[in-house]
């Protein structure tokens, strides 16, 4: 074990360079405009399959962080996600993030239709956060409540897609980035089975980091 990468700032640099090299080993080369992302992933994961099922619909991460810059919220399905989205960037940004899946009314209105509190909680994030980043990383359901709700009007900023799973989660982020790409929603989606809230906020936590160092040029590249 080296004992020189102490501090957090040193081992992620190290951590990305790892990352960069190994891709490279590998004959991967990324797409500059999805670099950021999918290195936070692999990051965040220590899963180099990231690399391949990662897809974005046409502009998706130029298109995310433009919004989150003009200070958009994201809304998660679950609470882990909301709890590793970078509260400092989102607050650079004039952001916020929200989580509905334990409020109340969320649980009645799921019990009442029959559904899933994640499918209710979407209902809720399109009131109240229409153009609002969706991160989903844990629901299939909420991802095809999304595509009802975008078939029917709904234009976020941005969806996230990425599920973990063996029911139905293929099939709702293929049905879901579909959606997306027909109605001209960006669209960041992980293809397959793997996923989660980690890789959710991961995401979500590229597209920030992106935003802020426009901001900030002396930041600009620190992230990898």
């Amino acid at each position: 074990m080296n004992g020189k990468h102490t501090l957090p700032a040193d081992i992620e640099r190290t951590s990305m360079a790892i990352i960069t090299q190994e891709l490279a080993a590998a004959g991967i080369e990324l797409p500059p405009q999805h670099a950021a992302v999918v290195k936070r992933v692999i990051h965040t994961t220590a899963d180099f399959d990231y690399a391949q099922s990662l897809c974005f619909t046409p502009d998706a991460v130029a298109r995310g962080v433009a919004a989150l810059r003009q200070g958009v919220s994201i809304v998660t399905d679950t609470n882990m996600a909301k709890a590793g989205v970078s509260k400092p960037s989102l607050a650079k940004l004039g952001g916020t993030v929200a989580c509905f899946m334990a409020d109340g009314d969320v649980a009645r209105a799921a019990q009442e239709n029959g559904t899933t509190r994640a499918d209710a909680a979407m209902e809720k994030a399109a009131r109240e956060y229409p153009g609002a980043v969706l991160a989903v990383g844990n629901a299939p359901t909420a991802l095809l409540r999304l595509e009802a709700l975008i078939a029917d009007g709904l234009r976020p900023a941005l969806v996230v897609a990425v599920p973990v799973g063996f029911v139905n989660v293929v099939e709702s982020k293929e049905r879901i980035f579909a959606a997306c790409r027909a109605a001209d929603v960006p669209a960041i989606a992980a293809m397959g089975r793997k996923g989660g809230s980690n890789v959710a906020a991961a995401i979500c936590n590229a597209l920030l980091y992106t935003a802020v160092d426009a901001l900030d040029p002396a930041r600009r590249g620190w992230q990898g």
